[in-house]
């Protein structure tokens, strides 16, 4: 009977190298797995952070995100809340929940209100981007979509580059959205730069109907979140992204490593120690 340790070794050790998410996501089928991956770094003062906090919450209550949800096939979402900042910086906030109408919605944004926010230094979309990506791999559903949303006020600074991890995941057919806070319109500290859509829309966005939508305000973070996950929700097509004519040959291409130059000329620069 050696034959048949031999088939259950190999099968034992099959059974490790899978991803554990493969055999739970056989667990519910729901219409969109969403990853809410939402920036803490220093550079977002805490009434900002506050406010995009409280976006979300209030978008979770909306009885026009509500509907969306229930007019699904499934009639049901599976959402997580992270946050993020530097290479070494994310956390899960609110692991793989479902939403399928107004009491369980009540719930999650009860829970993301009760959560302390955290704060971070540096600010590394692609240690997000991998972050968020890893959480389908645990998740205990079946999504018809996968779909990560991003929000952030300033381009990747620290970790690897995010347009390869941005490439790969669309290759694994998530959807990357987001949501780049602008609240100052010039380039006003070391590591802001003026044209965060447009880095957004070139560097960080991609997949199947991905999307953008700018906060320029603070009166625009519970408008934008909910616009945003309504579109999410349902799958509807967003409407085209507007960006300058002046920006859209191949070179006025945004830099991708705008960020990293920044960080290396701080670096370089009379903060030095």
């Amino acid at each position: 009977m050696q034959w048949v340790s031999r088939i259950s070794a190999a099968l034992a050790a099959l059974l490790i190298v899978l991803p554990a998410g493969d055999t739970a996501r056989a667990d519910t089928t729901v219409d969109l797995e969403l990853v809410l991956a939402v920036d803490v770094s220093l550079s977002m003062d805490f009434e900002e952070q506050r406010l995009q906090r409280d976006g979300y919450i209030e978008a979770l209550r909306d009885p026009q995100v509500i509907s969306a949800i229930q007019s699904g096939l499934h009639g049901r979402i599976a959402i997580t809340y992270v946050e993020w900042a530097g290479p070494y910086s994310q956390s899960t906030v609110l692991p793989w929940t479902v939403i399928d109408g107004k009491e369980s919605a009540e719930r999650v944004a009860e829970q993301l209100a009760q959560a302390p926010i955290s704060r971070r230094r540096m600010t590394s979309i692609s240690s997000a981007l991998i972050y968020a990506g890893r959480q389908f791999e645990g998740s205990p559903h079946r999504g018809i979509r996968r779909v990560i949303d991003i929000s952030g006020d300033g381009p990747n600074n620290s970790g690897g580059p995010v347009t390869p991890v941005r490439d790969e995941l669309v290759e694994r057919g998530i959807t990357i959205n987001g949501l780049p806070v602008i609240l100052r319109p010039s380039q006003s500290s070391w590591f802001d730069i003026s044209y965060l859509d447009r880095y957004y829309a070139d560097c960080v966005i991609g997949g199947p109907g991905a999307f953008m939508i700018p906060i320029r305000d603070k009166s625009e973070f519970a408008t934008a979140t909910r616009q945003k996950l309504i579109l999410e929700i349902s799958g509807a097509e967003p409407p085209p992204r507007l960006i300058p004519a002046q920006y859209v040959s191949e070179d006025d291409k945004v830099d991708c490593l705008v960020g990293e130059t920044l960080w290396r000329r701080y670096m370089d620069g009379p903060f030095r120690n």
